[in-house]
């Protein structure tokens, strides 16, 4: 499938990561079998500027990790159809991802595994929550993403080193 990941960065990245982000979104949308072309919005950033559209979109006044804006509200396991492509592109615009380098850095090193390995985290989370999967509840919701994003990862190879 040829999905376009447009990626966009406010901080020096490390060499590869644009490479991989795509990959691992690419990999996450082929997981869900998503099989229009979708378009995915990434910008990679820093605490200061994820905490400022963290308090703006959701009124929460912290930095985190990641972002996701969907354009649809979907089911977990619904997928978008080929009637909501943008007729000049031919691509679902399934959403955008704000993703804070500086903190899946701290991440890392708080869980004890690469960077890699938590942007790859985080960059699977985002994209079944464009995909219409939540984990707002501590109870089944929460379980069926968790259960996702390891089989997804696990698939990609990445495990918790």
């Amino acid at each position: 499938m040829n999905h376009q990941i447009i990626f966009e960065a406010e901080v020096d990245v490390p060499a590869g990561l644009e490479e991989q982000l795509t990959s691992v979104i690419t990999a996450a949308l082929t997981a869900e079998q998503v099989d229009v072309p979708c378009e995915v919005n990434v910008l990679v950033t820093d605490d200061g500027a994820i905490h400022e559209i963290n308090l703006d979109m959701r009124d929460v006044d912290r930095p985190t990790d990641v972002l996701s804006f969907p354009m649809f509200e979907l089911a977990p396991g619904e997928k978008p159809g080929e009637e909501d492509a943008d007729p000049a592109t031919g691509l679902v615009p399934l959403g955008d991802m704000v993703l804070s380098l500086e903190r899946a850095q701290a991440q890392a090193e708080e869980f004890g595994h690469s960077v890699e390995r938590e942007v790859s985290y985080l960059a699977v989370h985002s994209v079944l929550h464009l995909l219409g999967y939540d984990h707002m509840d501590e109870g089944p919701m929460k379980a069926q993403m968790r259960g996702r994003e390891e089989a997804i990862l696990t698939m990609l190879g990445i495990t918790r080193d």
